[in-house]
This record gives structure tokens, sequence and C-alpha cells, in this order.
């Protein structure tokens, strides 16, 4: 009788243990970006976000997508919404794809690289890994502020020790005939170039979701 006992509480044990291994949620990965990532001017479902959703499905990789982007959203709205963010959704992956709209409206890129380097902090704090996605900006900005916007994404990265994305719309910004791969404001893309950008980023996410650090 006592072996029975025994054996009862073992696989009582046991099978609490699996089914709080059942319950436990995937891990995160919290996408937080601007237009660019939050499908502005798209059907929903058919940004890059969605795609890596179905990216992760296909290739059995146990993790979900949180997508905290906002059409507009800056590197100052970005560190002011992102503490919450962490605390909500505990994150293990956090994609900042944030920057395009400080240069737009002209904000100075010191700030842009402050406001950057304190979020990817913050999310390491909390024990997620990072992956930075650069922008570039039309030459018409200016030679030098162009490359020196380019430049601080990967100055960041370095810094902060985190994965990098050199150019987020390489492939699509860049090619030929780039201006049939934009909505009518030559800004954002269409449909048809999502799956190149998720590409972009998949390059530096993947290593982190199998647990191989990329490197900056």
């Amino acid at each position: 009788m006592l072996m029975l006992a025994g054996i009862g509480s073992w696989l009582g044990a046991f099978q609490a243990g699996a089914a709080e291994a059942v319950a436990a949620p995937a891990p995160a990965i919290l996408i937080l970006g601007d237009s660019l990532s939050a499908e502005y001017g798209l059907k929903r479902g058919s940004g890059w976000v969605a795609l890596l959703t179905q990216r992760l499905q296909r290739e059995r990789i146990a993790a979900r997508v949180v997508n905290a982007s906002i059409s507009g959203e800056t590197t100052s709205g970005g560190r002011t919404r992102l503490p919450a963010l962490l605390k909500q959704h505990r994150p293990r992956f956090v994609v900042i794809e944030l920057g395009a709209n400080d240069a737009l409206r002209g904000l100075p890129l010191r700030s842009s690289r402050e406001n950057l380097s304190t979020m990817v902090a913050a999310a390491q704090a909390q024990g997620a890994q990072v992956v930075l996605v650069g922008m570039q900006m039309p030459p018409n900005y200016g030679k030098r502020y162009s490359e020196d916007f380019a430049r601080l994404f990967q100055e960041v990265a370095k810094a902060q020790k985190c994965a990098w994305v050199p150019f987020f719309l390489n492939g699509v910004a860049d090619r030929p005939d780039a201006r049939d791969w934009f909505q009518h404001d030559g800004i954002h893309p269409l449909e048809k170039a999502h799956p190149i950008m998720l590409d972009n980023v998949w390059g530096a996410l993947k290593p982190l979701l199998l647990g191989r650090q990329s490197r900056t």
C-alpha cells in the first residue's frame, strides 16, 4: 500500500507538472514600431508582422507575436510606452523599428540615439533579447544627415550588444523600380514588399529564437 501511495503521489506531481507546462504561454516577441509595422495603407493581416506569425508557425518555432506598433510613432513615444509593454507582456524578444519619423520631422539625431539606447537597455534589463531595425533616409535630406542617421543604429547596436538589421527596406527602397513598390505617398511600401521586409528582420531574429547569438 505504501508503494502504491508513493506511485500515486509521484504520478500526481508528474501530471501537475505536465499541465503547468502545457498551460505556459509561448515566449512573446514584442514589436515596437511605427506605420511600417502597423500595416498602414494595407489590408489587415498582410504586413510583415502578420507574416512573421505565419513563418513562426510554418517553421514550428514556439513564439507569439505582440504588435505594439503605432503609425506616426517616434523614438520618444516608443521610449515612453515601452516600460508598460514590458511589464504587461514580459517578452523574451523585442524588435525595435523606430526612428524614421524622427528623421522626417527633423528631430535631433542625438535624441534619437539616446531614446533607442534607453529602449534597448530597458528591454535587456528585463531579460529580453533585442533586434534593432535600422533605417535610411533619401539623399535629398543631405548627404551628411543621411549618413549620420543610418550610422546611429549600428552605433547603438554595437554599444548595447544587440542584434541589428542594417536597413529595413533593403531590396525595396534601393531597387531600380523602387517607386513601383511604394504606395502613392512614396513612403509606405506596398503589400508585395512586406515579405522582403520580413526576410530582412528574420535574418537577425531567427538566431535569437533558436538560441544562437546574432552578431551585430
